[in-house]
This record gives C-alpha cells, structure tokens and sequence, in this order.
C-alpha cells in the first residue's frame, strides 16, 4: 500500500511540475503580451514544449522525485535552482550557436523566474503537508533493524530525532538469542537473526535494515534472500569501513551489484559545465592570444637560440601521462642541470624550485613574472588533458617522492591556475 502511495506521489508530483512550468510560461504571455497575449506566445509554443521537457528530465535525474520521507527543504531548491541554472545555460547556448534572435530573452528570463519561484512554494508545501500527515500517524513505514552495535544504536537515535520521516522502528534483530528482550534506546530486541521468519511472519514489516559489523556479513544472506522472497524491502547500511572523504554508491554493471566509495565528485552535469567551460574559454583564449604567440616566439628565437616550446612529461588525472607545452625560458638542456643546483632548492618536499635560477634566459625572467609562458597550456586545455582550474599537474619524477596522501592532488584534473597560484605563488617555500 505505501509502495503503491509512493508511486503516485512520485507521478502526480512529476505531474503537477510539469504543469507549473506550463503556467509559468503562459503566465509570462500574458503579463507581456497583454491583450494579445496567447496570440504572441503561439510563436514561442515550441520553446514551451522544449523548456519543459529538458527542464522535467534534469528535475528526474537530479534526483527530485526520489522519496521525500527524509528530504530537507533546503536540498530540493537547491536541485531546482541548479536545474534552472543549467535550463538557462542550455537555451543560452541554443540562442547563441542556432542565432535565435526571435526569441525575446526577457520573457524567457521571467519564465525561469517564475516556475522556479512555483517550484520551489510547490516543494516547500508538499514536505509540510506529508510531514503533517505523519504527525498524526499515516503514511508510516514500519522499519525492523538487524544489530544492535553502536551504529545501529545511533540510527536509532536519528529515526527517533526525526519523526517527520514517518518512519516506525517495530524492533530490533541480534544475533545473540540471550539478548532478546533487552531494550535499546527504548526499542525492543524482539527476535534473534536464525529466526527471522517469525520476525517478518508475526509483525507488519515495510522495510528491513541490516545495519551489522563486516563480521556478520557471511551470516546474514539467509536473512537477506528470505526478505527477498517474501517482498520485504532491504537497506544495508555501508559504512562498514571507516572512510574519511568516500561517498558510497551502488553502481550495477550489468547484472553484478557492486557498492562504489567515491572520493570524488560524481555530479555529472556539473563536470559537464565545467568542461564546456574549458573549451569555451581554451578555444576562444587561443583565436585572442593568437598574436602574442607570434611576437613571444620572435622573441624567444632573438634572445635564445632553439625551440620555441618546452615540452614536458606531466602526470595528470588518476596519474594519465600527457605533454605539456610551455614557452621556452630556460636555455636548452636546463633539465641535465638539475642535479648540480639540488643543494640550492628552496622547497621543503618533492619539488624543486630556486629564486634565480641561473638557467631562465633573459626572456624567459619576463615571461614567467607576467605567466606568458603557461599560454601554451590553452592547448592542453582544448585536448582535455587540463582543465582551467585544478592543481598544476606535477613531473613523474616528483609524484614518486609523493606521501599516500599527497597523491590525492591526481584525483581531479590538473589545472593552468589554482589557489597556489592566486595566494602565495613563488612566496611559498612548503609543498
């Protein structure tokens, strides 16, 4: 029956955002448009059909229609505005490359505005509205929890903070059978695990929550497959091991099930955006800066016979190998000197650097002081070996001087600029 109750609210919920973008776009019509107001926005239906129908599927895949039994406020406007941001940054985008200068960018400014606005009354109504209604004892479902460690203890503790989640602990499953009837922050511990079937048989039971130390792992698939049989719902709490930064997800490559700790961002449309903007800014920073690498590359040849590029070996993400390319500053065969100025580094870890290096060729002092010299790196950029924004992506030779920890800094795309650049650059002594 709750499962049935979801599903419809999940729809008519998908239902009713749908419309509420609908009317906002009509809405817009008519307060611009006004007495003509429907006549006007028959030319813009298309643009309707398209706004809602994008905007519909990153509220589904942003996770909006998932349940709202434990949902913040604050987390689904948070999904809507990011979802408006990027509807306007897709149509933006539209406008700009199909040259769509019939439609007016204040009307469909104001249609954004507006259905975000609806929107985001719409959710803040409908969580106070099911909150209310598992205030007065619906809409609940009844929850058996399998361990009674201090983890489970603390989920407890959670459940019973947040009675808005509607959700009812019916009691607890241990795995020691002289434990049962003892009470855990005033829950029961009503049965042992080898009897589980008495436990779902004799109680109302939605969902069953295993939340055990990795020791019981092999002892609980009986369980698990007898819950599976009888239709009962499983959880798994994962945080079986004591991660600091991972995330845990499940992931299903084809029909293996496998549980993903992720230390890094897996927001899709968020790198996504960030790699448009890459290539916005890589490709139309390499058409501007086009004239100054002709006058960089004279001057390079004028004061210091050989190539125009240093090219370097560099590790970038999860430690793939790429070139790098810079503007030469250095005197040809800098590198074969490195071991004989080592007892000058000024660095404190695996990089070297020195304040006059006697290597930079006069050229090159100037190029460095005002960052020239990194304008190659736009190419890299447009590759996708780097990114605007990350770490400066390290030599091989340092990344195997690294700690564990330091090694985290390969986990995201290098990058041309960073906070070590903007705060502190040449002034820092301390890797």
């Amino acid at each position: 029956m709750l499962k049935g109750n979801a599903a419809i609210l999940r729809k008519s919920t998908m239902f009713l955002d749908f419309c509420i973008i609908a009317f906002s776009f009509f809405l817009v019509a008519w307060l611009r448009f006004t007495p003509t107001g429907m006549e006007q926005a028959g030319r813009y239906l298309w643009l309707l059909f398209l706004l809602s129908g994008t905007w519909s599927y990153s509220l589904y895949r942003s996770g909006m229609y998932r349940s709202f039994r434990t949902r913040e406020i604050f987390e689904l406007i948070h999904i809507i505005f990011k979802t408006a941001f990027f509807g306007l940054f897709f149509l933006g985008g539209l406008m700009y490359f199909f040259k769509l200068s019939q439609i007016s960018r204040n009307f469909a400014a104001f249609v954004f505005i507006f259905a975000t606005t609806f929107l985001s009354l719409e959710k803040i109504a409908l969580v106070h509205i099911l909150r209310f209604i598992r205030r007065k004892g619906y809409n609940y479902r009844n929850i058996v929890i399998v361990g009674s460690n201090k983890r489970a203890q603390v989920f407890i503790e959670l459940v019973n903070e947040h009675p808005e989640w509607g959700l009812r602990i019916m009691g607890i499953v241990d795995n020691d059978v002289s434990r049962v009837g003892q009470e855990i922050n005033g829950i029961k511990i009503i049965n042992t695990l080898n009897n589980m079937s008495e436990v779902l048989h004799q109680n109302v039971v939605d969902d069953v929550i295993f939340i055990v130390p990795r020791s019981w792992l092999d002892r609980i698939q009986d369980a698990l497959y007898l819950c599976e049989i009888e239709g009962v719902d499983v959880n798994i709490a994962t945080d079986l091991f004591d991660f600091k930064l991972a995330k845990a997800r499940q992931v299903q490559l084809g029909n293996f099930p496998v549980m993903t700790f992720e230390t890094t961002s897996d927001k899709f449309w968020h790198l996504f955006i960030k790699r448009l903007f890459d290539l916005f800014v890589s490709g139309i920073g390499i058409v501007l800066v086009a004239p100054v690498f002709v006058i960089v590359a004279v001057l390079i040849k004028v004061f210091s016979p050989g190539p125009i590029f240093f090219r370097q070996e560099r590790l970038g993400l999860k430690g793939r190998h790429f070139t790098l390319y810079k503007f030469r500053t250095m005197e040809v065969g800098a590198e074969n000197k490195i071991n004989s100025l080592l007892e000058k580094n000024e660095m404190k870890g695996p990089v070297f650097k020195i304040k006059d290096d006697p290597r930079i060729t006069p050229i090159g002092k100037i190029l460095r002081k005002l960052s020239i010299d990194e304008l190659p790196q736009l190419w890299n950029v447009l590759k996708g070996d780097m990114s605007v924004v990350g770490p400066r992506p390290p030599i091989p030779n340092e990344v195997r001087q690294y700690d564990n920890w330091q090694r985290r800094r390969l986990s995201m795309r290098p990058g041309l600029t960073c906070p070590w650049q903007v705060h502190g650059r040449n002034k820092l002594t301390d890797f």
